[in-house]
C-alpha cells in the first residue's frame, strides 16, 4: 500500500493556475531566443492577472543588447546573460513596485534558450532562473538552471521549456524547504525530453542548502548523468569554462584523498601538461566522483559522507564531477559538446584492467573493435597510474598487465601509439598508502593516519570530525 504522503504529480496547467491564484506570487516573465513560452502557460489557465506583472521577449540581438547590456563572449545563451537580465528585471520590480512590497512576493522568471534548428546543427540548451522573495519585502534568493533538450522538434522543445519554466517557479514558492523534493520536481512531465546539467541556490532562503547535495541530487535522480560544482563548492556548468580547452579527469573514491591521491593529481597532470597539442594555460585537472563509489553495500547514498569526501576534495583545490558514468563512455560523449581539445582520463592500472576485462569478455561476438574505438578516440589519452602487486614489492604497470590472450595484439596497438600510457614520475613509497586502511581508522577514531593524509587535510578531518563514526 502507497504511503499517504507520497508526493502527488502535478500537471503543468495545475501548477500555473495555483501559482495564479496565490495573491502573494507577483513577478516578471522576460524570455529571449526561443524560450517564450513559461509565461503562456499562466496566461492559458486563467487568473494571471494576479500573477503577471509584465511579460516581455528581447528576441532581436540589438534590443536584447540596449536593455542587458553586450555579452563579452558575444553569446547570448549564457550564464552571464541570464544574471544580467535578472538583475534588471529585479531591479525595475523594485523601482516601479517597491512601495507595494508588503502586499505581496515578487518574482523575477527569466530564460534566454537556443532550440534545435532545422539543420539540425543545433542540439537545443540554455538557462533558466527565477529570482524572488519569500515572504513580502524579503530579500530575493536565486534558484538557475541549465538545461538541454532531447526532442528532435523545434516546436516540442518550446513546448518543454514552457512546462520546465513552470516547474521551476512551482518548486521555487512550494518545495523551497525540501531541497531534494525541489530538484525532482524539476523534471515531471519531462522524463526523457531535457536534461537538467546544473542548478544553483543562493540567497537567505536557501542558506542551510548545499549547492554540493542538489547537484548530487540531480545525478542520483537521473536528471543529469553529469554535473560540476567548483573548489569553493559551487554549481559550474562546462560550457563556462571547459570549452575549447584540454581537460585531464582524475576518477577515484577520495574516501580520503590521501598522500597517494595527491601524487596521481601531481603527476599525470604534469605529464599531460607536457602533452604536444595541450596548452599549459588552458588545461584543467579535475576529479569525478561516481555514484558506483558513493554507494554502500545496500546501494544507497549517505549524503553526509559524499559532504565529507567533498569537502577534502575541493580543499585541495580542485572542481568536482559528479557523474553516473559507470563506463567512462558517458562522461566522454558529455565532454564532447564543448569540443575539449585533449582529453585525459587518470585510472589506476587495476581499473585500466577491469575496463579491459569488461570490454573482452562482453563484446566477442565481433563488435570489440567497435567497443574499444568507442573509448579510444584521437584526442583521448589513458594515463594509468601504477600499483603494487598482491606480494607487496613488485609494480604492476601497463607493461605486464596481465590483459587476456585474445584482446593482447588490440592492447599492444593502443600501448604503442601511445593512447594508453603510464603516469611517469611517481613517488614510489606512496604506492604502500591503502586508503581503505586510512579510511578505516579515521572512522573508528584510531591513530596512525595523519602520516598518510596531506596536512592541509589532517587540520580538516580532526575539527570537522569528517568520516567518524558514532560510537
Amino acid at each position: 500500500m502507497q504511503e499517504q504522503n507520497q508526493h502527488k504529480i502535478l500537471k503543468t496547467e495545475q501548477k500555473a493556475l495555483e501559482i495564479n491564484l496565490n495573491n502573494m506570487i507577483y513577478g516578471t516573465f522576460a524570455e529571449i531566443g526561443a524560450g517564450q513560452e513559461v509565461a503562456r502557460n499562466f496566461f492559458q489557465v486563467g487568473a494571471a492577472a494576479g500573477t503577471i506583472a509584465k511579460t516581455m521577449s528581447a528576441y532581436d540581438k540589438e534590443f536584447s543588447d540596449a536593455i542587458y547590456g553586450k555579452e563579452e563572449s558575444g553569446r547570448y545563451v549564457c550564464e552571464s546573460r541570464l544574471y544580467k537580465m535578472l538583475n534588471h528585471e529585479s531591479k525595475l520590480m523594485d523601482e516601479r513596485l517597491g512601495d507595494m512590497c508588503h502586499m505581496a512576493t515578487f518574482f523575477v522568471f527569466a530564460d534566454t534558450i537556443s532550440a534545435i534548428n532545422y539543420s539540425r546543427t543545433i542540439k537545443g540548451n540554455g538557462w533558466l532562473g527565477v529570482r524572488f522573495q519569500h515572504e513580502p519585502c524579503s530579500e530575493f534568493n536565486d534558484l538557475v538552471i541549465h538545461v538541454k533538450m532531447h526532442d528532435n522538434d523545434n516546436k516540442l522543445q518550446q513546448e518543454a521549456i514552457g512546462t520546465l519554466g513552470v516547474n521551476l517557479i512551482y518548486a521555487c514558492f512550494y518545495y523551497r524547504d525540501n531541497p531534494e523534493k525541489m530538484v525532482k520536481s524539476l523534471l515531471e512531465g519531462l522524463e526523457g525530453r531535457v536534461t537538467i546539467d546544473m542548478v544553483r541556490a543562493g540567497g537567505p532562503i536557501f542558506e542551510g542548502i548545499d549547492n554540493r547535495l542538489l547537484s548530487l541530487y540531480l545525478v542520483k535522480h537521473n536528471l543529469t548523468e553529469v554535473t560540476i560544482f567548483d573548489e569553493n563548492k559551487n554549481s559550474v556548468h562546462a560550457s563556462e569554462f571547459l570549452y575549447k580547452k584540454a581537460l585531464m579527469v582524475v576518477r577515484g573514491n577520495f574516501r580520503p584523498p590521501t598522500l597517494v591521491t595527491q601524487d596521481v593529481m601531481r603527476s599525470s597532470f604534469v605529464q599531460f601538461k607536457n602533452e604536444e597539442y595541450v596548452d599549459p594555460e588552458r588545461a584543467y585537472n579535475i576529479t569525478e566522483l561516481t555514484l558506483d563509489y558513493l554507494r554502500d553495500e545496500n546501494g544507497e547514498i549517505d549524503d553526509q559522507d559524499f559532504l565529507d569526501r567533498t569537502e577534502l576534495i575541493c580543499a585541495l583545490g580542485y572542481k568536482v564531477i559528479v557523474s553516473d558514468c559507470s563506463n567512462h563512455q558517458k562522461l566522454i560523449n558529455y565532454l564532447g559538446d564543448y569540443k575539449i581539445k585533449k582529453l585525459g582520463l587518470v585510472i589506476g592500472v587495476r581499473e585500466l584492467l577491469d575496463i579491459i576485462n569488461e570490454k573482452f569478455h562482453g563484446n566477442q561476438d565481433g563488435r570489440l573493435l567497435v567497443a574499444f574505438g568507442e573509448l579510444f578516440t584521437r584526442n583521448i589519452k589513458i594515463y594509468a597510474y601504477p600499483a603494487l602487486m598482491e606480494d607487496g614489492e613488485s609494480l604492476m604497470t601497463t607493461a605486464n598487465l596481465p590483459v587476456p590472450e585474445g584482446i593482447k595484439f588490440l592492447y599492444k596497438h593502443l600501448t604503442d601509439s601511445n593512447q594508453i600510457v603510464d603516469v611517469g614520475e611517481y613517488e614510489e613509497e606512496m604506492l604502500y598508502i591503502d586508503p581503505s586502511i586510512v579510511y578505516d581508522n579515521i572512522s573508528q577514531g584510531r591513530d596512525g593516519w595523519q602520516n598518510k593524509v596531506p596536512s592541509v587535510l589532517v587540520k580538516i578531518i580532526k575539527e570537522k570530525k569528517l568520516f567518524l563514526k558514532e560510537a
